[in-house]
């Protein structure tokens, strides 16, 4: 069943005092990462209610499957579910106050001074997010297409050469490309020049088209191993440049705790395996371009995270097309504060999105 529907279904079948006992608990529960149980939780509310009594309703919700005990504990903590229910029906998200919000813009605008490359602005924005959420700052940014100043050919071997690409920013990429059979060193040296030539101020796929379009007198300066080097080196620097997206983690051991039990640890450390590996990367960055806002996947709800226990804040920025180009949020335990990091990461978004209109 859709997580939104359930939490309707739940929120329709509990009483008021079984919500305000559910959502105390999970507040405390947050807050101190420890289970909660029966007298704590009736010395926190307005009504009178005994321990006995909140007991009863606490039974309830366990056997709705909201919270659970853990291990051997007396008290009871929020099952995944639950903490789905809790931020689909009882969170109260307020704005970012005035100071935070002077630092977010401090801090990433330090990384998109001018001329500044778009890399250091994320950098910034994951070191910041992972600073003030105690977690670890990612930014996931989609392969973006180079406007390229400069290209050169370098022989590596007899079959294959390096594509040295400069771009208008300045920045460098190295692509390795098949040679075709019996490509000279001057045929190389001719390739490099033809492209430097036609390439400058365009990217690679507007570079392709421009030459796809010449006219067969100005193809025919190239011979046909040189022609042949141009068009299949293109398309595998296309292919290269639309590959696996930008990663940015900060912040990694915020979520490795001196206390933690082994089997918590190893978690841990396969979400940073998973992480590195990049798969489901592009999934993420699908999903951004169709969400509206913040998204907040808890636990197993998102395969890339869900053997590892944790929960993730993301929210896309977009750029001066109002395009989705990439997402960054928080990575922590799923005992997040999200009442404060839902808003400060989707104030983030929003700053990045706005530098990064600007740089376009």
């Amino acid at each position: 069943m859709d997580p939104t529907l359930r939490s309707q279904e739940f929120l329709e079948t509990l009483s008021a005092r079984s919500q305000d006992i559910f959502r105390r608990l999970v507040e405390r529960y947050i807050e101190t990462g420890e289970p909660v149980g029966s007298r704590a939780i009736s010395k926190m509310l307005d009504m009178q209610l005994s321990p006995a009594s909140v007991r009863n309703v606490m039974a309830d919700l366990e056997e709705l499957g909201l919270i659970a005990a853990p291990h051997t504990s007396a008290g009871r903590a929020p099952t995944q579910e639950g903490l789905r229910f809790f931020v689909d029906a009882m969170l109260e998200i307020g704005a970012v106050d005035e100071v935070e919000r002077n630092q977010i813009a401090r801090n990433i605008s330090g990384g998109a001074g001018q001329g500044g490359k778009l890399e250091d602005l994320l950098n910034e924005a994951s070191v910041l997010l992972s600073g003030l959420s105690q977690g670890a700052g990612m930014v996931i940014a989609a392969k973006s297409d180079m406007v390229l100043r400069h290209i050169e050919f370098v022989r590596l071997d007899p079959e294959r050469a390096m594509a040295i690409l400069v771009g208008a920013d300045g920045q460098v990429e190295n692509r390795i490309i098949a040679l075709p059979p019996g490509l000279t060193p001057s045929a190389l040296t001719q390739a490099s020049n033809f492209l430097a030539h036609h390439i400058a101020g365009k990217t690679l796929k507007q570079a392709r088209d421009a030459i796809r379009n010449q006219s067969e007198k100005q193809r025919i300066e190239l011979d046909e191993i040189t022609q042949r080097l141009v068009d299949s080196g293109l398309a595998s620097m296309i292919d290269a440049e639309s590959g696996t997206p930008t990663l940015i983690v900060r912040g990694r051991a915020n979520l490795i705790d001196d206390t933690m039990a082994s089997e918590d640890l190893a978690r841990v450390r396969q979400l940073f395996d998973e992480i590195e590996s990049k798969k489901g990367l592009i999934e993420l960055l699908n999903d951004a371009e169709t969400a509206q806002g913040v998204r907040i996947f808890i636990g197993s709800e998102n395969k890339l995270f869900s053997l590892s226990g944790s929960s993730v804040v993301l929210s896309p920025y977009k750029d001066a097309n109002d395009k989705v180009i990439g997402v960054l949020g928080v990575i922590g335990p799923t005992r997040l504060n999200y009442a404060r990091i839902v808003p400060v990461v989707d104030y983030t978004a929003h700053v990045v999105s706005r530098l990064i209109g600007k740089k376009g």
